[in-house]
C-alpha cells in the first residue's frame, strides 16, 4: 500500500503541475480582455474551472461588457459537465457536509479522472484530493503570474503578439482529442464547429458558441453513427 500510495500522489502531483502551466496564458488572456489583475484572480479562485474560464473571458474579449451575458451562459454551460463528476465522486468522498462542500470546489476534470483511475477506494480518494488541492494552489499562482505577465505584454504588442491566445484553443483540443474514437464522436465535433464558424459573422460573441452546443447535444443524443475508428484510420 505505502508504494501504491506514493504512485497515487506522482500522478496526482504530476498532473497538476501540467494543468496549472495554462493558468498562466489564462491570467494574460484575462487582462488582456479587459480584467484587471485582481478580478483575474477572484475568477480563479471563485469559479475554478479552466473551460469554462477560458470560454469567459474569450467571449468579453470578442464582444465586450455588451457580451457580457453570453460569457456567463458560455461559462454555464461548460460547467455543468461537473454536475455529472459530483455524482460519480459522491461514493468516493464520503459523508459528511463539510467534507463535501469542500470537495465540490475542487471536482474538475483531472481530479475526477485520476479518482476513478485507481482500483481501492481510499487510493482514489487520496488521488481526487491530492490532483485538486495541488491543481487550485497551482492555478492561482500561475493565474497570478500571467495576470502580471499580462500587464508587461501589454506594453510590447499584447497576449496575442506572443502567442498566448492560441493556448486556449490547444488546451480544448487536447481535452477533445483522446475522446475521438468513434464516428459519432467526430461527427459531433464536426458539426459544432461548423455550425459555429458559420454563425461567428452573424451573431454577437458567444452565442455561436451556445447554439453550437444545441447543436452537438442533438446530434450527441441520436446514436447515428456508431462505431468506433481504428488505428488505421477505419470505422469499424
Amino acid at each position: 500500500m505505502p508504494d501504491a500510495r506514493r504512485e497515487v500522489w506522482r500522478e496526482g502531483l504530476g498532473v497538476a503541475i501540467a494543468t496549472s502551466a495554462y493558468g498562466i496564458s489564462f491570467g494574460a488572456l484575462a487582462v488582456a480582455s479587459g480584467l484587471d489583475v485582481w478580478q483575474t484572480c477572484v475568477l480563479s479562485l471563485l469559479m475554478f474551472t479552466g473551460g469554462s474560464q477560458f470560454a469567459f473571458v474569450g467571449v468579453l474579449a470578442a464582444g465586450g461588457v455588451s457580451a457580457l451575458p453570453s460569457a456567463v451562459a458560455s461559462a454555464g454551460l461548460l460547467g455543468v459537465r461537473n454536475l455529472a463528476y459530483g455524482m460519480r465522486m459522491s461514493p468516493i468522498i464520503g459523508r459528511g457536509f463539510r467534507r463535501r462542500a469542500a470537495a465540490a470546489h475542487f471536482t474538475i476534470d483531472e481530479s475526477t479522472a485520476v479518482a476513478v483511475s485507481q482500483d481501492d477506494p481510499r487510493l482514489a480518494r487520496l488521488g481526487f484530493w491530492v490532483t485538486g488541492v495541488g491543481i487550485f494552489l497551482g492555478w492561482n499562482l500561475t493565474t497570478l503570474t500571467g495576470a502580471l505577465l499580462g500587464d508587461i505584454l501589454d506594453q510590447v504588442g499584447g497576449p496575442r503578439a506572443w502567442g498566448l491566445d492560441a493556448a486556449a484553443a490547444a488546451a480544448f483540443l487536447a481535452l477533445l482529442w483522446p475522446r475521438l474514437k468513434k464516428r459519432q464522436a467526430i461527427v459531433v465535433g464536426i458539426a459544432a464547429a461548423v455550425v459555429a464558424a458559420l454563425l461567428t459573422p452573424a451573431l454577437m460573441p458567444g452565442l455561436p458558441v451556445l447554439v453550437a452546443a444545441v447543436v452537438a447535444i442533438v446530434v450527441g443524443w441520436f446514436d447515428w453513427f456508431d462505431g468506433r475508428v481504428t488505428p488505421e484510420g477505419r470505422a469499424s
